[in-house]
């Protein structure tokens, strides 16, 4: 069954009210932007603003969340797409890579998540909990067939989760703007050593 796709005339205002309004609550935050400046960044009127959206507060929930969905869909591609579960590091590089593309995104929503509970309950309930449930799956088939060690996959899941956040939060990587692919990669590869093979010194005993 195909999704239903909101004619260009209707879509196309829409699609720039959120992309305007993710630039101006990442530059001035929510509270410093109004709806008339949401309006003339996008080009309309702010009479079309409310026909596709009831409040400021519902651009915002509808920025974060589409944020996070693109993510999800993006490392729902890329884990399903392994050949190999040791392959994880290789997505745990290239998804930190590609932060920077969201970094927009998480500025808004670590801002503004502390202000506004909704708004972090909604990320919560409808992409952080999915993005959780999928990669836990994914560590609970690796850990059946033995290549990782058995632990709490649900735990695993979040820390591998939690790195991303980590870098995408860091001052010295996203929300650098100076920050150089080199730094990304260095981190990304860090990061993935640590979560394979843990920090301590292996016994030789």
């Amino acid at each position: 069954m195909q999704s239903y796709q909101a004619p260009a005339s209707e879509s196309e205002p829409r699609d720039r009210i959120l992309k305007s309004a993710l630039k101006l609550f990442a530059r001035q935050g929510y509270d410093g932007t109004t709806t008339r400046d949401l309006a003339e960044a996008a080009g309309v009127a702010e009479g079309t603003l409310f026909r596709h959206f009831t409040n400021k507060k519902a651009i915002l929930i509808e920025v974060a969340t589409q944020g996070w969905i693109d993510i999800l869909t993006d490392l729902l591609t890329e884990l399903s797409g392994m050949g190999s579960y040791k392959a994880v590091a290789q997505v745990m590089r290239r998804r930190m890579l590609h932060l920077h593309e969201n970094a927009d995104m998480l500025k808004v929503c670590f801002m503004e998540a502390q202000f506004h509970p909704d708004l972090r309950d909604r990320i919560q309930t409808e992409v952080i909990e999915k993005m959780t449930d999928v990669a836990e799956a994914f560590f609970q088939t690796a850990m059946d067939q033995g290549v990782y060690r058995p632990m709490n996959p649900k735990m695993v899941a979040r820390v591998f989760l939690g790195m991303f956040a980590v870098a995408g939060f860091s001052q010295s990587t996203v929300m650098s703007p100076g920050a150089a692919a080199a730094e990304m990669k260095e981190m990304a590869e860090a990061l993935a050593e640590i979560f394979l093979n843990g920090v301590l010194v292996k016994s030789a005993n």
